[in-house]
């Protein structure tokens, strides 16, 4: 499959071979399993705490002649605590148990519990040749020149952008719920993707950039590459991105 690289001004320079990796068949419910893992890898464990509910005493004894005890009284065997006594005479409050108030919860979440889900590496990469493939069919990949990884101005990368067709400004989404009183009411639209071949100052320049995201070759994942399981994300990859995906065999199926 060709592919032709576009440079800084916008006009063809000449047409490439893509590597294997995007030859891959699109498959949707691949990408979504692992973007799911990649997610669950950034949720924070919660739970209640230790011994929350059970703070109470409320030891009562069931035997006939133990003090303080409620066996002929006529009550349930829910744990209580006592509240007043007057003689042999006692006063008791259920406590503790699941149904009282201020007891512990049945079933609660527990801090320990693993969230991570796990993929296989094979699987793993395949999404990633899933992702890549779909934004070929899709007309969602631009292929740039390596002189785009020069650029160290906020200033010089828009004019390219602009030359290029390319948005320098985001949708601005005001955010629903409680993120707004916290300091992450608004969240900005997906812009493309810019895979470059190794880290440079021009990842620095595009970070002013709202919903841009620009990432080395080598750190690609499914999630990068999609806007979910089933939404190609338009992609710019340099030159050299391309050729280092072919030359380093990354995400293929070799066990290399």
């Amino acid at each position: 499959m060709k592919a032709e690289v576009i440079g800084l001004d916008g006009k063809k320079i000449k047409t490439i071979d893509l590597p294997e990796q995007f030859n891959e068949d699109y498959e949707p419910d691949l990408i979504k399993r692992a973007i799911l893992a990649i997610n669950s890898h950034g949720r924070q464990a919660y739970g209640t705490a230790y011994q929350a509910g059970m703070s109470h005493s409320a030891k009562l004894s069931r035997r006939r002649r133990n003090y303080k005890g409620s066996y002929g009284k006529g009550i349930s065997r829910v744990p209580r605590k006592t509240m007043w006594r007057r003689g042999m005479q006692f006063g008791w409050v259920a406590a503790n148990a699941p149904g009282t108030v201020g007891g512990r919860r049945a079933h609660p979440p527990k801090a320990q519990r693993i969230w991570d889900l796990k993929i296989n590496k094979k699987e793993r990469k395949k999404a990633i040749r899933s992702a890549l493939s779909g934004a070929v069919l899709n007309s969602q990949l631009l292929i740039i020149e390596d002189k785009i990884e020069n650029l160290k101005k906020i200033k010089d990368v828009k004019t390219v952008f602009t030359t290029l067709g390319l948005n320098i400004t985001a949708k601005k989404i005001q955010r629903a719920g409680r993120g707004k009183s916290r300091g992450r009411g608004i969240k900005y639209s997906k812009n493309p993707l810019i895979v470059v071949a190794k880290k440079c100052d021009f990842i620095n320049a595009v970070s002013n950039l709202p919903g841009y995201d620009v990432v080395d070759v080598k750190s690609l994942n499914a999630q990068l590459l999609t806007l979910g399981h089933d939404k190609i994300r338009k992609c710019i990859f340099t030159e050299s991105a391309v050729s280092t995906i072919g030359k380093e065999k990354l995400f293929s199926g070799d066990k290399k």
